[in-house]
């Protein structure tokens, strides 16, 4: 999937001669987190967020420096800090180095960016000009759109049992011993596991596989170290 397929199309805006309590209005009485900041020409000119309101002078959160850290960032630090603070305008305290993406931008790229930055939310751009926005809510719906069940007609309990086999072990993480049981969409896995996150994983392999109704963990524990053994809880729980 890329950007144009999950992005939001309508998106909301706000001019940089706006007031703060406009945009304040705005994203409280849309649900929003953040708004697009275009000029009179509709040219993308920054990005006003929730986080652009947390240090203001009205409810008394600015920013306190010490006089050591005043002397290093110098009076442009504590100019621009009483701006943002204390700025009527939306251009006061607005981001202007938006990191965009176009239309064609594949959703593992939209994460990375997300992550790498800390950002909520990226705009979509077609040229210079603004065709939507993709936010963490538009990659929470793309999630539950995928994982809706799609009937497979090949989904009986061989290709079951085939499919989570191949995909256990093309990884780099499999259990020793690997066997997997399937009737009627109930599955079992059997084998050694020397780290317990294995576990956790492997279950996630198995419920990833169209046709499967359940996942039954038998997988047993080894330390490595002190040749502790131990049953998978599953196991434990079902013998007490």
């Amino acid at each position: 999937m890329r950007a144009h397929q999950i992005m939001t199309k309508d998106v909301i805006t706000v001019a940089p001669h706006a007031s703060i309590l406009d945009a304040a209005n705005i994203m409280l009485r849309c649900h929003l987190s953040g708004l697009p900041v275009v000029d009179e020409h509709g040219a993308l000119i920054g990005m006003v967020s929730e986080s652009d309101f947390l240090r203001r002078g009205e409810i008394g959160t600015g920013r306190k420096r010490s006089a050591w850290l005043r002397f290093f960032t110098g009076a442009g630090g504590s100019a621009a800090d009483f701006v943002h603070e204390r700025g009527r305008k939306v251009e006061d305290v607005m981001t202007r180095d938006v990191i965009t993406v176009g239309e064609q931008t594949p959703l593992d790229e939209l994460v990375r960016l997300m992550e790498r930055n800390g950002i909520k939310r990226l705009p979509v751009m077609n040229g210079k000009t603004l065709v939507g926005i993709v936010t963490r809510s538009n990659l929470l719906q793309a999630v539950a759109s995928l994982v809706r069940e799609i009937p497979d007609p090949t989904a009986d309990d061989d290709h079951i049992r085939d499919r989570i086999t191949r995909a256990v072990y093309a990884t780099d993480w499999r259990p020793a011993g690997f066997q997997v049981a399937v009737r009627n969409g109930i599955v079992h896995l059997h084998g050694i596991i020397f780290d317990d996150r294995v576990r956790q994983a492997t279950i996630v392999a198995a419920e990833n596989i169209p046709g499967v109704k359940a996942v039954h963990d038998h997988l047993c524990f080894i330390d490595t170290y002190s040749g502790f053994y131990m049953e998978s809880p599953e196991d434990i729980k079902a013998a007490g």
